[in-house]
């Protein structure tokens, strides 16, 4: 008997149009002779499920079930791919996590810390994760130009703390440029996150639990065309994806072992995505993602295929996991 299988999509942040495009990937490659795939639409004034004709029924949220003709639909397993709030930030982990029903992310616990770059990053300085200098400002202290500059240097890249899709980053080349940016920052969180310049090969890792064992896929060198990685980057086509990256064997082997440490370290499970920049030969950890973009320009997608893992298995693994 197939499997009923809710596709989260949508969410609560600036990243809602990349997460609907993902979530319709994972409608349109999931084997269909396995599972009945819905699609969910998350947003704020509404949770609703949304057919093949666009036709909207709303989603209850006592027990996370659908009527359809008076039929009532409950699911198997949820398959989360909302980037950022709340599908990537622990809140609907819990959610789940309450009503029992399996989910392809990590737990609430561990979602939560990773979406939170300042805390993430904490905990790992422990185990010997090599991170960029950085300084923190929550909305409302105040701005101190000079120890900012004194501590992480120019250029900068200020972050909002708890975003993605580089949405509230900006890289800092002057002092007086530094306010504009802080600004930029705070219209995504009431956090922020100052970093020190990393100048090194950029590389993305997806880290992934396939089949019941951590797997770390083929990993992609960043060249932008832009200043950093930014949004057009990302998704635009400013920039070359390289797969598998041009890193030396020593290279490569160091950055599998501290990506695969890292998402042990974390409890990780299900899809992630690290990006990495090496400086000195040492790899230095920049964030994690743990809802990593699905669209067919998104990095895992295209590190999967170089790993001979179709989307279809791939995401047919995912829920698997779920699953068991």
């Amino acid at each position: 008997m197939k499997k009923n299988i809710a596709i989260i999509m949508g969410g609560y942040s600036s990243e809602y149009k990349i997460s609907l495009t993902s979530g319709n990937v994972v409608f349109e490659a999931l084997d269909k002779t396995k599972y009945s795939p819905y699609r969910v639409h998350i947003f704020k004034d509404k949770w609703v499920y949304v057919d093949i004709n666009n036709k909207e029924y709303t989603i209850d949220k006592n027990d996370f079930s659908v009527t359809i003709e008076a039929v009532k639909t409950t699911f198997d397993c949820v398959f989360n791919a909302i980037h950022g709030a709340p599908g990537e930030n622990g809140y609907l982990q819990a959610y789940f996590e309450l009503l029992g029903i399996p989910h392809t992310s990590c737990s609430m616990y561990e979602a939560a810390i990773t979406f939170n770059k300042r805390d993430c990053l904490s905990i790992l300085k422990p185990y010997g994760i090599n991170t960029a200098t950085s300084y923190y400002l929550n909305l409302g202290d105040l701005i101190d130009e000079d120890a900012i500059i004194s501590k992480v240097g120019l250029p900068c890249f200020v972050k909002a703390n708890k975003a993605g899709s580089s949405f509230g980053v900006s890289k800092v080349h002057k002092k007086e440029d530094l306010q504009n940016a802080i600004a930029i920052a705070f219209k995504e969180d009431n956090e922020i996150i100052i970093e020190s310049f990393l100048d090194g090969i950029e590389v993305s890792v997806g880290v992934i639990t396939y089949k019941g064992e951590t797997k770390v896929l083929p990993i992609t060198e960043i060249v932008s065309e832009n200043d950093f990685f930014d949004y057009e980057a990302k998704y635009l086509g400013k920039s070359q994806e390289i797969t598998p990256a041009r890193l030396s064997d020593a290279q490569e082997e160091k950055i599998n072992t501290i990506a695969k440490k890292v998402y042990n370290a974390l409890k990780l499970k299900g899809f992630s995505r690290s990006e990495y920049i090496f400086k000195n030969g040492e790899p230095h950890l920049l964030e994690i993602n743990t809802i990593p973009g699905l669209t067919k320009e998104s990095i895992l997608p295209q590190q999967a295929a170089k790993a001979g893992i179709s989307l279809s298995n791939l995401f047919s693994s995912a829920i698997e996991e779920a699953l068991k």
